[in-house]
């Protein structure tokens, strides 16, 4: 919440907590609740969620950093945008599907063709074998045309999450360039951590090859750290809370 010459907004509450709401679960500090930045009330589907967000506002100092807040902002996200604009935010992920990172392989040398095929192939094997949908591969950047029904069922798994996975899946999917494999971490079928690391084979080739800039290792660092973070922010708010039943 920076703003102009650098101010800052304050801390003005003593105590953030979790709340039971109608429709799910509310922060409140200091007993009043929390609302997104569009005045909506700040609920979220599970304690957890709820929870693991009071302890991003408990654990601020006296000046307000929004980067110590990647839970508040995402469920933001799914509550003022991604909601209101499903089918855009649905349709802007499963446009991926088209040009998935999986599908597109390198001409040469032997050696990282090989690497691509041993980290991918089983990507695209268990989307065929999980959604049904089977998609091409391609040598070079030329694009190629997917199946019209294996692309339409890709779309039909992305449309058939709540606004909150999908807030994380646009992350986990946008971060790495493949929707094969955000949706394989999004049903738990490949942890987030293996699948960043597959996600990198290319920059790991060249980084082999020819060494690492500090600045692109910064950068890759905080992108790794975000699809780590989409990804708990996804279990969060799938979390089954026995409490809320108690």
């Amino acid at each position: 919440m920076a703003g102009v010459g650098g101010w800052a907004a304050k801390r003005f509450w003593k105590t953030a907590s979790a709340t039971r709401e109608a429709g799910g679960h509310g922060v409140a500090l200091d007993g009043r609740p929390v609302r997104t930045p569009a005045k909506a009330p700040l609920v979220v589907p599970t304690r957890s969620l709820a929870e693991a967000i009071a302890g991003e506002w408990q654990a601020q100092g006296e000046a307000i950093d929004p980067r110590g807040m990647p839970l508040t902002r995402a469920a933001n996200a799914a509550i003022d945008k991604v909601t209101p604009q499903f089918d855009e935010v649905a349709g802007l992920i499963a446009a991926y599907g088209g040009s998935d990172l999986l599908c597109y392989r390198a001409e040469t040398p032997e050696a990282l063709i090989r690497r691509q095929a041993e980290a991918w192939d089983p990507g695209l094997d268990w989307a065929e074998a999980e959604l049904g949908a089977r998609l091409g591969v391609a040598a070079g950047i030329v694009a190629v045309a997917q199946p019209a029904d294996g692309l339409a069922r890709l779309a039909a798994a992305v449309r058939g999450l709540t606004a909150f996975e999908l807030t994380a899946l646009y992350d986990l999917v946008a971060l790495s360039g493949s929707l094969v494999l955000g949706l394989a971490v999004a049903r738990g079928a490949l942890d987030p951590g293996r699948a960043w690391d597959i996600s990198r084979i290319d920059e790991t080739w060249q980084i082999e090859q020819w060494g690492e800039d500090d600045e692109a290792a910064e950068v890759a660092a905080l992108k790794r750290g975000e699809f780590l973070q989409a990804h708990r922010f996804l279990t969060l708010a799938r979390a089954q809370d026995a409490r809320d039943d108690a």
